[in-house]
């Protein structure tokens, strides 16, 4: 029932195309007519052999003009087929990834990101290979095989009659075979795409494998994997090398037979030498139709099987990320009443337990606590990456739910505690917050993120790659490329969440010099472990096991003898 689904899922991406698909079929049924007119012409040629010239002259012109038709048949039908497929694929492809990227966070929480991008990549053009040869191969045997059948009825029906003998025995064979290479073929492409994980993984985070000298570690790991795909395929190709070797046998065996009883037929006069011959021809290509139609309808299911993988994603439920006519301006009030949170992982630990604050337009308010007691996550639930549980977050005197995510996301800055940084420009990756953004709202934003002296010292600028995940430049370059990235995006709302945790004194200092201009005339919420970074804030929350246990600026705070006083002391040794 799911596959039949699938299948009409897939039929919807060939439907705007239906039209050039049904040509393609047509030219297929002539291809495959084509080909069955062969062997009776070739009949007619070995019969004629007696015969005057002319006789022998017009069959052999007749299967010139037949293979020259069957040419131009194959061609256009070829052509046609890849022109369906490519544009389906695309828009399957398309497809997929739009809703991928469009799922929330919690979908990625289970799972592994090489595994996604290996459903997208290879899983499609395993597809695409199968709509644009094995399906119309597929139907095109079935054709030589319904259809050489009614000629060989034709031609002799007790011939006919004793080779369909022989024929259930090959085709429930090959069944039994085609299920045992499908599940052989499925676990090579999962044991594939499992390998293909370890290498997006391994070459994602180069930085800690080579730190903790771990290459030889990743290289056993992704080698277990080689060896058991290798394994696995030697299996396979045995399996298929034992099914070719049958139908070898049963080909040969099943010419073999009716030669002799056409033999017999012949010297009944039952029969002529070139109605054999014809019968013959026909026979191979009855064999051969059934013995490659077994393996093919494997491939289909073989692909049948990654396109379940893919269409789950599809089915799996996006976020609402559309704009909308109606903007809902953020003025930057904030409250968390009584909110609870779990993440979907790990439901029975509250990571926010019944959490109560208020944050004033404009204000800037530092969060602090150990790590693990909910900082971030608070800003995670503000960005609505996930639903609470309980409770309400209010914005502007509104609920969050009631905010659609794009209006809420594009008003609200970000500069995470993990940088990361598109393998692009540094230009394109500021602009990414704003693609509207001007030359000089770009330099602006730099300099304020104390970011656009270092930019000019490389060679190219603005214009200088960052290599993958921002591996060319430093981690505090890194983080004020970021924090001008949010400034770029005027957001109402800015969030530091440990943005300053990778710099240098230095470069730390500079940006606090400039912190009073960066929050000018927004609310902020600065995450920090470095207590120097938020001792000017406007109120200081500290956060113990994701509920608030005190509050204050830094100088009544700091007066008591509280967990703001114990982290004050063990960083500035008072």
């Amino acid at each position: 029932m799911r596959k039949t689904s699938n299948l009409y899922k897939l039929l919807e991406y060939i439907k705007p195309h239906k039209f050039t698909f049904i040509i393609g079929l047509i030219f297929l049924f002539l291809s495959s007519i084509a080909s069955l007119m062969f062997p009776w012409l070739v009949g007619e040629l070995v019969d004629q052999s007696n015969q005057e010239i002319d006789s022998v002259n017009r069959i052999a012109l007749l299967l010139l003009i037949l293979f020259g038709a069957q040419a131009i048949f194959s061609y256009f039908r070829i052509v046609l087929f890849v022109q369906v497929t490519s544009k389906a694929m695309a828009k399957l492809r398309s497809d997929s990834f739009s809703n991928l990227i469009k799922l929330p966070l919690d979908f990625y929480s289970n799972r592994r990101i090489g595994e996604l991008c290996s459903r997208i990549a290879s899983d499609i053009e395993i597809l695409k290979n199968t709509f644009t040869t094995e399906l119309a191969e597929f139907l095109r045997q079935i054709i030589i095989i319904i259809g050489g059948i009614t000629l060989l009825s034709i031609t002799s029906f007790k011939l006919t009659l004793f080779m369909l003998c022989t024929l259930p025995v090959v085709v429930i064979i090959a069944v039994i075979f085609g299920r045992k290479l499908r599940k052989y073929a499925k676990d090579v492409q999962n044991i594939v795409a499992e390998s293909n994980t370890i290498v997006e993984e391994t070459l994602q985070a180069v930085n800690t494998v080579k730190a903790f000298t771990s290459e030889l570690f990743e290289i056993n790991r992704y080698n277990v994997k080689t060896i058991e795909i290798a394994n696995t395929s030697i299996k396979l190709g045995k399996l298929r090398a034992l099914f070719a070797s049958f139908i070898i046998f049963g080909i040969f065996g099943s010419i073999v037979a009716v030669i002799w009883y056409g033999t017999i037929l012949i010297k009944d006069g039952n029969m002529s030498i070139g109605q054999l011959f014809s019968f013959v021809l026909y026979s191979v290509f009855i064999a051969a139709s059934v013995g490659g139609i077994a393996e093919l309808y494997a491939s289909i299911q073989k692909a049948m099987g990654a396109t379940e993988e893919l269409l789950k994603i599809q089915k799996e439920i996006p976020e609402n990320i559309t704009k909308s006519n109606h903007r809902q301006i953020i003025h930057g009030n904030i409250k968390f009443d009584k909110v609870n949170f779990a993440y979907p992982s790990r439901k029975n630990t509250k990571v926010i337990n019944n959490l109560t604050f208020q944050i004033n337009e404009g204000e800037q308010v530092a969060i602090v606590g150990v790590s693990g007691s909910g900082k971030t996550t608070i800003t995670k639930l503000l960005l609505k990456f996930y639903e609470i549980q309980s409770g309400k977050i209010i914005i502007n005197n509104e609920k969050i739910e009631n905010f659609g995510l794009h209006q809420l996301r594009e008003q609200v800055g970000l500069v995470p505690q993990d940088i990361v940084l598109f393998a692009n420009t540094i230009r394109e990756n500021l602009l990414y917050a704003n693609q509207q953004a001007s030359e000089e709202e770009m330099i602006e934003a730099s300099k304020k993120a104390n970011a656009h002296n270092f930019i000019m010292q490389f060679e190219n600028g603005y214009d200088t790659i960052v290599g993958e995940r921002g591996v060319e430049i430093s981690g505090g370059q890194r983080q004020r490329i970021a924090i001008a990235r949010a400034l770029i995006k005027n957001p109402k709302i800015l969030i530091f969440d440990e943005a300053t945790s990778s710099l240098d004194s230095e470069s730390e200092n500079l940006i606090q010099d400039s912190m009073n201009l960066l929050l000018k005339s927004r609310t902020s919420i600065i995450i920090a472990h470095r207590l120097s970074t938020i001792k000017n804030v406007d109120k200081i929350l500290v956060l113990e096991n994701g509920s608030i246990v005190e509050s204050g600026t830094h100088e009544q705070l700091i007066k008591e003898n509280g967990t703001y006083q114990k982290l004050a002391q063990l960083q500035f040794k008072e």
